[in-house]
Order: structure tokens, then C-alpha cells, then sequence
């Protein structure tokens, strides 16, 4: 089994019923996390990163929500426009993005 540096897991408001529908959906959750796929895939970070879309977090208003394990950052207000920013200073470059903290 292959044990990632990072573990992101982005709320796109998936219901058990596999019905994507909600806040993080309806505000584009799922271009962020295509946006996050192929920012991984182009910087040949596949190894080392793993991504994960979930149901709700209870904080919608903070939506959409990406948090990243180990270390459990939270990031709120995230758009598929953040992603490339999050990647290069917090993924490759250890230093989290704080103007997206939660």
C-alpha cells in the first residue's frame, strides 16, 4: 500500500446516495477538485498526493472546504482558482496559504 505525503479531502457535497447537492457542489467543488487531479498529475506529485471528495463538513458557510492531512489544515472559501497556489506553497513548499485558513 502506498502511504501519501499529503491527503486532501475536498467537501463537493456528496450525499450517501451519491447525489452531489449542497452548498460546496452548487459553489463549484468538483472543478476544484478536477483542478486539484490535474495540478497533481502536472507537477508528477501523484505519489505523494492523495485526493478525496467528501459529504458536508457542518460548515457550509466557510464552503468549499479542502483540508489536508497530516497535519489537518482547513481551507475555506476555495475556488478551483486557489488550487495551483495551495499545490505550490503548501504541497510542494511547506508553507500553508493563510489568507485561506479556517
Amino acid at each position: 500500500m502506498v502511504t501519501p505525503k499529503y491527503h486532501l479531502f475536498v467537501c463537493t457535497s456528496c450525499r450517501i446516495n451519491g447525489v452531489q447537492k449542497g452548498f460546496c457542489y452548487g459553489k463549484g467543488a468538483v472543478d476544484i477538485v478536477q483542478a486539484f487531479m490535474e495540478e497533481i498529475d502536472d507537477r508528477d506529485l501523484s505519489s505523494e498526493v492523495m485526493i478525496t471528495n467528501t459529504g458536508c463538513f457542518g460548515i457550509c458557510d466557510k464552503g468549499p472546504v479542502v483540508v489536508v492531512y497530516p497535519e489537518g489544515t482547513w481551507y475555506g472559501n476555495v475556488t478551483a482558482d486557489d488550487v495551483e497556489e495551495i499545490v505550490e506553497s503548501h504541497l510542494e513548499g511547506g508553507k500553508k496559504v493563510e489568507r485561506l485558513l479556517i
